[in-house]
Order: structure tokens, then sequence, then C-alpha cells
């Protein structure tokens, strides 16, 4: 089978993209244990190799060792997050303590560490360039915060700890999927669809024909279905069916209940973090970040907190004041929130959602996305049809730069299916390098837009086309990757510095230079009026106390239970509750992540006590768009060349703080960020 096995053989397609059209279920558990072997084979090699260490013969072995694993890995792992079923669920689950085991025997091996100690201990020595000297920095660090230097059946627990929290993860997702995949709020014409507008009733239909549903209409957990559902919709009975569904996810009673899941996660993560000799896993978590601290990560959370409950609090007073002026004499509850806030920003601004929605068609918004980038960065996009592509809906583009030279294959996954989790992300199946040769990336973006019904177009809120914008900057720092090393390339950096290019790139959106151009009435093809376009911009800060205590109050719980101990964390709805109650979480608002469904925390290690990395990234990214505001030019062509050597094609190249100092002068205050949400002067 393995000559006939697509993943094992030589990629004779396009730029080698993964041929998906070959690729099914019965080929992954073969090409995981053929790369598994080859991978062992590998490190055994450079473990025991009798030739003193080098540079060379040990960390540039590592960094070129585990090829074909990478590349069954990137189709699997991508896939089963964008276009899973049940069997590649069943095989996450197989490989997920195999993998943890295969990365412990890694770290772990003692010859290996000695080698990697011996270059670490004498690097001033070595003559390496800046980029080896922070690779092989990386690599000790790595090591010993896997444990490299326990001794005995510390180590093993260590090992054990590992695979543990490997399972737990994947269990934890797929519970979530599964209670996304399993919901639907079907609605029938007349009543049910009353305050609904026409373009939100197009894509509930078009989600109901999909489920099985034709001629009535469904909205799912999708977030864009069910905010706007939440933001229209004038049956309040059905906006709290359908609030409560969404953030019920992970903890209903049954298989997919994952409160045990946390309970034990943050239980094997404290004992994790004490074998390693820190106190809390946030001590250990934040130790090589930005960050540093618990404490540094409180102290800015806390700086925006105040303000924006208070913030939130005067929202409050005027939904409700708009409820009772209405006849609605109850008290606003968080279903409520976005249908009142959507009539309040209507007066005030005389903007709403229905309004904006007709002018920010999908396609468009992609093509301002690329129109960005080629006058920041020179990139060009064009779209190719002869690559194989794993759903009908995925749209493939080759990247080139100004001299038309090729960068990048850039995938743009935008609707959403059942067969794929919620959210927003970036990946890649490629990464950039040098060592083998000039290795370009294959970058994806997968989205989680409403599509419209075929032969129409499908439209985006405004958030909606601020995400696409923030998931493109992601790309692009992985497309425009720069780096010799793997292991440092694209988006491999500091998790407080990750989210700076891509919540930078957002502010080109809201640009009057790209919406007077891509804002484009889907019915009309008339440009979106410059009127329009200001309300837009004066609107910006509007409802910024919801939108801010939404994300902090998470950031908050996601850094107190990684704090606290664990023996204290096990009833975790009611552990949740007191963290709220303590920091005042104003009644009407609910996390924006809530802890049975917090995906960015308990999927995986990438954001456990790191949710505040967000913000810590809108400090930089707010300063960051300033140095293109002091020139006069959004798209300053000396700004934007240093934006791209020092952000965007530097990787782990250097320390995350160094770099933005290299491109900014200075390390940016908290002023930008307050003023941009509209907090700075909030008493």
């Amino acid at each position: 089978m393995t000559k006939q096995n697509p993943l094992l053989a030589e990629w004779n397609t396009p730029f080698e993209v993964p041929p998906f059209d070959l690729i099914t279920n019965e080929h992954y558990r073969e090409a995981f244990k053929v790369a598994l072997d080859e991978s062992d084979d590998e490190i055994k090699r450079i473990a025991n190799n009798s030739i003193e260490p080098t540079f060379v013969n040990t960390i540039a072995a590592m960094e070129s060792a585990g090829e074909v694993l990478s590349k069954v890995s990137g189709v699997f792992f991508n896939l089963s997050g964008s276009h899973t079923n049940d069997e590649m669920q069943t095989i996450q689950r197989e490989l997920a303590p195999m993998l943890s085991a295969h990365h412990s025997k890694i770290m772990l091996n003692a010859k290996l560490f000695a080698r990697v100690e011996v270059l670490y201990l004498s690097r001033d020595e070595l003559d390496l360039n800046a980029e080896a000297k922070r690779v092989l920095e990386r690599y000790h660090s790595n090591f010993v915060r896997s444990g490299a230097k326990l001794e005995g059946g510390q180590r093993e627990r260590m090992a054990e700890v590992s695979s543990e929290l490997a399972t737990l993860g994947t269990q934890f997702s797929q519970n979530i999927l599964a209670d996304e995949s399993a919901y639907e709020l079907v609605l029938e014409k007349g009543d049910d669809l009353a305050g609904l507008p026409d373009f939100l009733i197009s894509a509930a239909a078009a989600a109901a024909k999909e489920r099985g549903h034709e001629g009535k209409y469904v909205i799912t957990l999708s977030r864009s279905l069910i905010e706007p559902f939440l933001q229209f919709s004038s049956r309040r009975d059905l906006r709290e069916r359908a609030y409560n569904a969404w953030i019920a996810r992970g903890e209903n009673e049954g298989d997919t209940d994952n409160r045990e899941i946390i309970a034990k996660t943050l239980k094997l993560r404290e004992e994790r973090a004490n074998l390693l000799g820190f106190k809390t896993f946030a001590d250990f978590k934040l130790d090589d970040q930005m960050a540093k601290t618990p404490d540094a990560v409180r102290d800015l959370l806390m700086k925006v907190w105040k303000p924006a409950k208070k913030r939130a609090g005067m929202e409050a007073k005027k939904l409700q004041e708009l409820a009772n002026s209405q006849g609605d004499n109850f008290k606003i509850s968080p279903w409520d929130w976005r249908y009142y806030s959507e009539k309040v920003r209507s007066t005030e601004h005389d903007l709403d959602e229905s309004e904006i929605k007709p002018y920010l068609q999908l396609d468009k918004i992609i093509e301002a996305a690329f129109d960005t980038a080629n006058r920041l960065f020179g990139l060009t996009f064009e779209e190719r049809y002869d690559i194989p592509t794993y759903h009908e809906d995925v749209r493939t583009f080759e990247v080139k730069n100004s001299e038309g030279d090729h960068v990048a294959i850039f995938i743009g996954d935008y609707f959403a299916r059942t067969s794929k989790r919620s959210g927003a992300w970036m990946s890649g199946f490629r990464s950039q390098e040098k060592l083998k040769g000039e290795i370009t990336p294959i970058i994806v973006n997968v989205m989680n837009f409403a599509k419209a019904p075929q032969g129409e177009a499908s439209l985006l809120t405004f958030d909606d086309a601020h995400t696409l914008f923030h998931e493109f900057g992601h790309a692009l720092h992985g497309m425009l990757s720069n780096v010799t090393y793997p292991s440092i390339s694209g988006t491999s950096v500091a998790r407080d510095f990750v989210e700076l290019p891509s919540q930078l790139y957002e502010h080109w959106l809201e640009e009057k230079e790209i919406l007077s151009k891509y804002a484009v009435h889907y019915k009309t093809g008339e440009v979106m009026p410059d009127e329009l376009i200001e309300k837009l911009k004066a609107a910006s800060a509007f409802n910024q106390g919801f939108a801010t205590v939404e994300y902090a109050s998470s950031a908050l719980v996601d850094l107190e239970l990684h704090t606290m101990p664990a023996k204290d964390a096990q009833d975790i709805g009611q552990v949740e509750k007191d963290i709220l109650e303590k920091i005042g979480m104003p009644e009407e608002i609910n996390m924006r992540h809530r802890t049975p469904h917090f995906a960015h925390v308990f999927s995986g290690d990438g954001y456990s006590a790191g949710y505040y990395s967000y913000m810590w990234s809108e400090v930089m990214d707010a300063d960051a768009f300033e140095a293109f505001k002091e020139t006069g030019d959004a798209f300053d062509r000396e700004t934007a060349e240093r934006l791209l050597t020092n952000i965007y094609s530097a990787g782990g190249s250097r320390d995350p703080a160094e770099l933005y100092v290299e491109f900014r002068g200075k390390m940016p205050e908290i002023d930008a960020l307050l003023e941009g949400r509209g907090l700075k002067n909030v008493a």
C-alpha cells in the first residue's frame, strides 16, 4: 500500500501542494506510522552520532529531520479542523497520545540534550550568525521546558502528563464541534422571521437547505448566523433559546460535556509546571513570553478592565432606557444586548448593520485584502484552478512579489459547514525555509462566514470583514517569512507577539481608500457613499465597553484558572462564576468564550494562560499604525519596508521586543489602545 499512498509519494502537483483529490481516510494511519518510524530513526542517528556536536550535525540536523511527518501532519491536522468526519476524529484521538509520546521521546532523549547543552554553553564561541544563535537558544529552552533536565521518575511522569494533556485537548475540541454541529434553530415563515433583514433570511435559508430543511430557515451556532440573529430578531423568546445554546457549548450533560476535561487539564498543567520548578502553570507559560509574569498580564488587563466596565455600565443604561421607552419592561439580559445596541447605534449614529452589509461582499473584501498587500508589500494574487483542493468552496491563489517571482500559495476556505470547527484561523501546509533550499510556504485562511444561496453574493458584517483582514494579516506573516530555519519561520514567535501582524492589518480595512474602492453595493454596484464611510468611522468606538468587557473577562478567567491551585478549580462552573463576581462582571454581558468551549485555552496549549496576548499585541498594533499616520500616508513606502523587514518577514529570528523597537524606535504605551477603544477618558 505504501507505494499507492499519496501522502508518502512525491507530490507532483503544481508547487507540490498536497494531492487532496487522491487522499482518503485509509491513507492516514499508514502514513503516520511510516513518518513516525522515519523520524525516530533520524533522531537516533543525531543523538548517537560519535562525532563531537556541532551546530550543523545537531541543531541543523534536527531542523531537517521529520520532513515526512511534517507533510503528513500538515495535511491531517489542517483537514481535521476544516473538513473532518467521524473516521478522521477517531484517528485524531488515536494520534494524540502517539504524537505526544514521540515528542517526549525526542525532548527527553538524554544523549540528544547533552549535545544541545554542549553547544548552548559554548554558543558565544561558535561563530554563529544571529539567526542561528537564536535557533540554538530556542532549542535549548524548548528542551529544558519539556523536562530534559528532570531525573528518573520525573522524566517518565512528564511524558505521561504530556500524553494525557494531548488526549484531553483533542476530546475537548471534538466535543465543541459535536455540540455546534448538532444544534439548529429551525424557523418557519412569518413571525419566526420578525425583524430579520433579507441578507440574514437568505443565509438562513441556505443553511436550512444544507441541513435538509428545504423551504425553512436555520440558525446555527456559527457566529456569522447567530450574532446577526441576536442583533435583529424581534422575537425575544427565540433570541433567548439561541443564545443559551450558544453559551452552553461544552456544558451539556452527556458525552460532549467538557467540564471534567477542564478540571483534569488544569490539574495536569499545574503538575507539569511544578515538575519544572514553577509555582503555577501561568508562571511557567509566561516565563518565555514578552509579558514574563502573571502580574504583568493582570496589570495590563485591569488597566483596561476598569474603564471598560464603567463604559459598559453607561452603555447598559442607554439600552435599558430604550427598552423601557418601547414598552419592553424587563431588565436587559445578555440575549437582548445586541438587539437593543443595534437600535441605539441606528439612533445615535444613523447607522445600522443592514445598511452596511450590502456593501460588504465577500469577494470584494478578499480583493481589498489582496490590494492592501500589493500596496504595502508589492504582492500580487492570481487565482489558480489547476491545483487540487479539499472542498469545492476552497479557493487557491499563487502569490508573487513585485519582481514577478513566486512567493507562496494562499488557500482561502471561507464558508461555514458542519465538517468545520467554529472560529477563524490561519495555518500552513508548508512553512517557508532556506535550510533545504528555497522552500516557499503554503498558507491557509479558514473562516466560517454564512454562504449565500447559489447565484447570490455572500455578504459580510463589518466584524466579519475585520476577521478576514485579521486572518489575512496572519497569512502574510507566514507568506512573507524570510528566514533560514523552519522552527522560527512565519508565525513561530512569542504568543503575545503573534497577534501584532494580524491586528495591525485590520487598520487598513477602515481606510477610506480601501472602502471607497471595494465596499460596493451587491445590487447596484455603487460604492459606499462617503457619508456612510464617515458614519462608520464615527461609530468605531460604539459599544466598545461591551466588546472590551466580553474579551477582558475571558482573558482574566483564563489567567486566574492558571494561577490558582488546581484543586480549587474542580467545579469549573462555580469557579468561573466566582472569578467573574470578584471582578464585578456586568450581569448583562457574558464572556466572549465561556470556559467549557474556550478552545483557545483548552483545545491545546496555544493560548493557555495566554488569551491576554490579543490585548498585549493590540497595545503594539495601535502604536504601530500611528507610524503610518505620522507620515500622512497609510501606505507610506519607507514605513512599509521597515514593517516588512522587522515584523512580517522576520519570523522568530530575533527577540520580539528588539524587532518592534527596530520598526518603531521605541516600545509602545497603552494610551493608543485606550484611545482606539474610546476608553482613554473614562474615569
